[in-house]
């Protein structure tokens, strides 16, 4: 990104002080913004597309994903990461005869695109002009925009980690209050607010939220507060150590609420009145941030995982400095079932949450990624940058213990999805060209069996179209050609629809 703002700007770079904890809509803005000075990619680099739809090889997945939260909205893709438990599953299939990608533009940053059981899509964005935050209300077949609801500038707070609840409401935090927005017949409705008081202290802001089994909903804030909200609006909270932060997401099971701070990994008791610390399990934060990360610590929102329940196990990827480890923990106690080094075809790092399902795990690597800034107090970049070199590795966890299945270089510049439904692994992978803003994008297929890039749809050639390791939805279809891919990117979104 540092190269968009030279060539852009023709001056020299500095970083922004950034405070929010919506990281990715920032930089997104950042490269919406040198791009409007006139900087342009070259054409996409990416292999042909594959003749014929592919057949791969199911993950074993008996148990499958974490029970489904009732306070969710159906349909596995009311969050970020699919569901309250973050598997990064949908149920859906993506394009079996992918066709040509469409972009769409909205002037703003939408790194937030789900779904609910009325299949109707909500886009969570932020505005490139005055940088206010809007919903978007999409159609699932035209991909038209139904209808818009725009916040107060500088209000939003959650907003990167909203979710879709029960009654298909998009539920965020929004000016220290937690926000949920309906919406019917094909418009938004009403709004309706919970004042979260005292609770997130001044220049504090929410970094994830989650309702629990109950319905309460959970939240955690960039300085290490954890808390939760009942039904009548009354909010407790616990602080983690000084100088501990959340940066990412926080996920949910049946029994409780996994969070990740900078230097460990929690678990909440879900089902008591006020936040309980269940166990804490220290990992390998390395001796500094890496370049493609955005904090010194763990980029990866929990996973919750495992053949019995689908909640046997909690995993994250470490920060180690020359080489990161998956690690699996016992979900009940916090014990270290096994570790295993992951990424070793591509870089030492990764900022996302990885994909949990049965006995299997996927990480997929971002050292290296050309994020144009980092939020204050993530300290310096060891190296200060670094080529984007990606990787991603599958993990299985037998009798105990981690063994990798697979190590590939691929670039994904998306947070990878798999599907139990087409038994494919869904992302964007980012071509080098000669220099970063000729950087092609293209919709790929991967065989989880195998890690095999299966085919490719090229995307925009340009770089308002930077997908900045966003997480992709796919749209429910009935139809055998399978549903469409779509992925928010710095100036709206693209999609793949089926032929």
């Amino acid at each position: 990104m540092r190269h968009l703002l030279h060539a852009g700007a023709r001056r020299p770079f500095r970083r922004p002080r950034l405070t929010g904890p919506t990281r990715r809509v920032t930089y997104a803005l950042l490269c919406a913004m040198a791009i409007a000075v006139g900087v342009q990619a070259g054409p996409a680099h990416a292999q042909p597309a594959a003749a014929g739809p592919h057949t791969s090889r199911a993950i074993a997945a008996p148990g499958g994903i974490v029970a489904t939260n009732p306070f969710v909205a159906a349909g596995g893709s009311a969050t970020m990461h699919g569901d309250a438990g973050s598997s990064d599953v949908t149920p859906n299939a993506g394009p079996r005869l992918p066709g040509r990608s469409s972009v769409h533009v909205l002037g703003a940053a939408c790194p937030t695109i789900l779904a609910g059981s009325d299949h109707l899509v909500v886009a969570l964005c932020t505005q490139l002009v005055g940088r206010a935050p809007m919903a978007v209300l999409i159609d699932p077949v035209s991909l038209a925009v139904l209808d818009t609801h725009r916040f107060a500038a500088g209000g939003l707070l959650g907003g990167v980690y909203a979710f879709l609840d029960n009654r298909n409401r998009l539920v965020l935090a929004a000016s220290n209050t937690l926000t949920r927005l309906a919406h019917s017949h094909n418009r938004f409705t009403t709004l309706t607010r919970q004042p979260l008081g005292s609770a997130i202290a001044q220049g504090d802001s929410v970094t994830g939220l989650t309702p629990d089994w109950s319905g309460r909903v959970w939240f955690a804030t960039s300085r290490g507060v954890v808390g939760v909200v009942n039904d009548q609006g009354s909010v407790t909270t616990a602080h983690l150590p000084a100088g501990e932060q959340v940066a990412n997401s926080i996920s949910a099971s049946p029994r409780q609420i996994s969070v990740a701070s900078t230097h460990a990994l929690y678990a909440f008791d879900a089902t008591a009145e006020r936040p309980r610390i269940l166990w804490r399990a220290t990992y390998d934060r390395g001796s500094a941030r890496k370049p493609g990360q955005l904090s010194w610590g763990t980029g990866s929102t929990p996973t919750f995982f495992g053949p019995r329940t689908g909640d046997d196990y909690v995993t994250i990827v470490d920060n180690a400095d020359r080489r990161v480890h998956l690690r699996v923990y016992d979900a009940a106690t916090g014990a270290t079932v096994c570790s295993a080094p992951v990424l070793t075809r591509g870089g030492p790092g990764s900022e996302n949450s990885p994909i949990g399902v049965g006995n299997t795990v996927v990480i997929g690597g971002t050292y290296g990624y050309p994020y144009p800034a980092v939020p204050d107090g993530a300290g310096p970049a060891v190296p200060a940058t670094a080529p984007f070199r990606g990787g991603m590795t599958r993990v299985d966890v037998v009798d105990g213990r981690c063994v990798p299945r697979w190590d590939v270089a691929v670039h994904s510049a998306a947070v990878p999805r798999y599907s139990s439904a087409d038994h494919l692994i869904h992302t964007v992978i980012r071509s080098p060209g000669p220099v970063q803003v000729a950087d092609g994008f293209a919709y790929a297929q991967i065989d989880p069996s195998t890690g095999a890039v299966v085919h490719t749809t090229p995307l925009a050639p340009t770089a308002a179209e930077d997908t900045l390791q966003m997480s992709g939805l796919i749209t429910a279809s009935t139809s055998p050609r399978g549903g469409t891919y779509i992925q928010g990117t710095t100036t709206g979104f693209e999609s793949v629809a089926p032929r």
